[in-house]
């Protein structure tokens, strides 16, 4: 079963297709940009390239994986609001994963992971054997609990440890959703992993004039 897999948690926009088999995923194309401003804009044509290297259609898709973060929240929605319209569109389901977790997918001791947040913190969450021990959270990088092997771009840049994934592995995502698929569980609402509030916000009420 070919999966549609799209994560736009961290400044990565990552798109690939994926095959489900019983016991076995297996990434068939994948592209990864980095670039934290222009999610909308690289989304979409990468999402084309991977389907065409992969040598399908979206018609060819029996579902779509989509990261829900935690993440910045202009970056974080162009994710799922594209999951949500081919979902709907397709009419095929979607399933969301925490894209911190993907990362850990069939990792084996512990690891930390570390995402950038923003504002001089970090998304951050521990695991055991792939089994998540302590979040997801987002704190300042003085309170990250760091000693464990590391994952994720912020794990380096940030917290100045050693690590080899910078960004959520489309392997990992389409793992997490692997018995969803093969079960053909029916499509899931897409609820983002924010942990804050938006970085932009409504203006207040505009104030009347004096007459």
């Amino acid at each position: 079963m070919l999966v549609l897999v799209v994560d736009t948690a961290t400044p990565a926009v990552t798109a690939a297709v994926a095959s489900v088999t019983d016991g076995s995923v297996e990434v068939r194309a994948g592209k990864v940009t980095v670039d934290a401003r222009a999610h909308g804009e690289l989304l979409a044509p990468s999402v084309h390239d991977v389907l065409a290297e992969a040598g399908t259609t979206p018609a060819g898709l029996a579902a779509i994986v989509v990261g829900l973060g935690p993440g910045p929240f202009t970056g974080l929605r162009v994710g799922l609001v594209t999951a949500a319209a081919m979902s709907h569109t397709l009419d095929i389901p979607a399933y969301g994963v925490c894209s911190l977790d993907a990362f850990a997918a069939g990792t084996t001791g512990r690891l930390l992971v570390a995402t950038d947040a923003r504002r001089k913190e970090v998304y951050w969450a521990t695991y055991d054997n792939g089994v998540r021990t302590d979040g997801p959270a987002v704190s300042s990088p003085a309170d990250v609990p760091v000693g464990d092997p590391a994952a994720g771009e912020a794990a380096g840049r940030i917290l100045g440890l050693p690590v080899d994934v910078l960004y959520p592995p489309a392997a990992g995502l389409a793992a997490l959703a692997a018995d969803r698929v093969l079960s053909r569980a029916p499509s899931e609402p897409l609820t983002p992993l924010y942990l804050r509030r938006p970085d932009a916000v409504p203006p207040g009420q505009r104030k009347m004039a004096l007459q």
